[in-house]
């Protein structure tokens, strides 16, 4: 059967099911679990004639759907939230896996550009960090101890401040999306512009490695969910930029619902970021190595979770 076909024989009965789902109107429990069963075997169908068409992207999030639908009243609280960290979640992540991309590529690009534009331009670092930052900075690397701003303040109060400025910034990141795009990508260029200037100002002080070392020890999972954050938002600029096949109020609403779900799970990530920074980062100078296995330890935990984890079911359960 031609898809044209396929469409055509099915279509009505689609655009039913689809109707009552997203307009949650009430169905029998027998007739949901008749559709739900329609429509996976239309699914299945789709998978195997048609893999690459839109026609099965369609049915793979109305299936999802009329899923969560039918196992809504039979989860407990605990269930639902382990089906959105192991199931939902990755779907959306993998959905946005071209946005994220970008984000990651214009953050570095923005490193790069902020680390060449202080090794040309001795002024740019006290432009971007400002100058009492930097000369905090100076007086710390001159008293042997480079990352000592970290050691201020209290372990607790530190921690709540920073973890709430890191999810301020995620958040502005993510809704500055909708200004087409551009402010999410200017939260990105700007932080990437100040971690490339910050590391050379180390650099020419010649203690790069001892403050790398106390840096990304919460910088790891800190800047991680910061370009996970601007990618949502690129997301959801993208979504009213080009629509695709729908209107760009229903684009943008889809979009927002998968983009939120992402921006969601970073929240403990930033909470684990702002621990580590509060309680950990001031101790760098115990040991490098210990260091060294917390930043590995960090960033496996993010590529794992949002590269590795959301491919592996891509490629199990046929996402497109």
């Amino acid at each position: 059967m031609r898809e044209a076909s396929f469409i055509e024989r099915n279509k009505d009965k689609w655009i039913l099911i689809e109707r009552n789902l997203r307009n949650k109107i009430n169905v029998t429990p027998d007739e949901l679990a008749s559709n739900y069963i329609e429509l996976t075997n239309d699914l299945a169908y789709a998978q195997t004639f048609f893999p690459r068409s839109k026609t099965k992207e369609y049915l793979n999030e109305l299936s999802i759907l009329a899923h969560q639908q039918l196992y809504r009243d039979q989860k407990s609280s605990r269930n639902h939230i382990r089906y959105f960290i192991e199931e939902e979640v990755p779907y959306a992540i993998w959905q946005l896996r071209r946005p994220l991309l970008y984000a990651l590529i214009l953050f570095c690009l923005a490193i790069g550009i902020g680390a060449l534009s202080a090794h040309y331009d001795l002024d740019f670092i006290r432009l971007i960090l400002g100058d009492y930052y930097v000369d905090m900075s100076i007086d710390n690397i001159e008293a042997g101890n480079p990352a000592g701003v970290y050691q201020s303040g209290s372990t607790l109060g530190s921690a709540l401040a920073i973890t709430i400025n890191n999810v301020h910034v995620a958040f502005l990141a993510f809704a500055y999306g909708i200004f087409f795009s551009i402010g999410a990508g200017y939260i990105l260029f700007s932080n990437g512009l100040m971690v490339g200037a910050f590391h050379h100002m180390f650099y020419q002080y010649g203690v790069l490695r001892e403050a790398m070392s106390a840096i990304w020890i919460h910088g790891a999972i800190e800047l991680s969910v910061i370009v996970i954050a601007g990618g949502c938002g690129l997301a959801i600029g993208n979504s009213i930029l080009f629509p695709r096949s729908y209107s760009r109020l229903e684009s943008f609403k889809r979009t927002m619902k998968i983009a939120s779900k992402v921006l969601v799970s970073t929240v403990p990530f930033f909470i684990i970021a702002g621990f580590l920074e509060g309680f950990v980062t001031r101790h760098y100078q115990l040991s490098v190595w210990l260091c060294i296995v917390i930043i590995a330890v960090s960033f496996a935990a993010i590529i794992y979770f949002y590269i590795v984890r959301p491919f592996k079911l891509a490629r199990i359960k046929g996402w497109r």
